[in-house]
This record gives structure tokens, C-alpha cells and sequence, in this order.
């Protein structure tokens, strides 16, 4: 479960959900489908933060991708700033890699799509 001190701006599928609270899966489809910050929030603490999701792409070989910071900050966009940045040929690598390779059970995989 999660709080009321928990949301930030822009979470109109976890700001519905604060006495039932929302599953892992849930929580996924929030962030993914209607970009709710706090559902995205959430998932990272599950994992250890920006610092763990940077080091998971990284073990997967994207070097380009990082996070640095959590919603809704990381949508802040400075001139040269490196932090929460990511490029475009990584990105697409990084998605093939997640949709079309060993990393996620053929479930995972399906779910992934059906929510993209």
C-alpha cells in the first residue's frame, strides 16, 4: 500500500487507489498507459530507485540510458544537463532487447506489448 504523502503530480490512476492500493502489475499499467508519476514512483522504490533501473540497463548493455532522479524531477530538461537522459538508437535497442530476447518469460514479453 502506499499514502497520500506518496503521490505526486500527475497520478490520475494511484490517486484513485489510496484505501485498496494497486498491485505490481497495476501499477505497470498505470505508468505505462496513462504516464502516472507515482505508479512509476512506486516501481522504482520496488527496485532500488533510479540507481538500480540505470544499473539493470546497463547490465543489459545500454550504457546510455541513466536515470538519475524520480518523478516528477526527472522531466525537467536542462541545456547539458546528462542526468535522465537517454538516446534514441539505445532506447529501440534496449525495447528490442526487452520484447524479442531471453530476458522476460514469453508471458512477460506479451504483457509488455499489450500495455505499449
Amino acid at each position: 500500500h502506499y499514502s497520500q504523502n506518496d503521490l505526486v503530480e500527475y497520478s490520475p490512476v494511484t490517486e484513485k487507489h489510496l484505501t485498496d492500493g494497486m498491485t505490481v502489475r497495476e501499477l505497470c499499467s498505470a505508468a505505462i498507459t496513462m504516464s502516472d508519476n507515482t505508479a512509476a514512483n512506486l516501481l522504482l522504490t520496488t527496485i532500488g530507485g533510479p540507481k538500480e533501473l540505470t544499473a539493470f540497463l546497463h547490465n543489459m548493455g545500454d550504457h546510455v540510458t541513466r536515470l538519475d532522479r524520480w518523478e516528477p524531477e526527472l522531466n525537467e530538461a536542462i541545456p547539458n544537463d546528462e542526468r535522465d537522459t537517454t538516446m534514441p538508437a539505445a532506447m529501440a535497442t534496449t525495447l528490442r532487447k526487452l520484447l524479442t530476447g531471453e530476458l522476460l518469460t514469453l508471458a512477460s514479453r506479451q504483457q509488455l506489448i499489450d500495455w505499449m
